[in-house]
């Protein structure tokens, strides 16, 4: 049902919210980056080219950031305005 009726890009950011425990009780934790893009798009059903493109979006947009200047070296930072992808219609 989700895939019929949200885009990849919501499920994404749905994923990254719920990985970084956004919602729960205290601050968002920072995702691990040992978490590929591959497994992501197993996750949210897509592509990993898409999976990178929608990355880069939100990056760009301010709604996730690299602590340690890039995936590999330090975590993914899930800002709470990316709320904002899955909440818009």
């Amino acid at each position: 049902m989700d895939q019929l009726f949200n885009s990849s890009e919501k499920r994404l950011a749905r994923a990254l919210l719920l990985l970084a425990h956004f919602g729960k009780e205290g601050k968002p934790e920072t995702v691990i980056a040992k978490i590929s893009q591959e497994t992501l798009a197993e996750m949210v059903g897509t592509t990993r080219s898409r999976v990178s493109f929608f990355m880069n979006k939100f990056r760009k947009l301010g709604f996730i950031d690299y602590k340690g200047g890039s995936r590999r070296n330090g975590g993914l930072h899930v800002h709470s305005s990316l709320l904002n992808v899955v909440l818009h219609d």
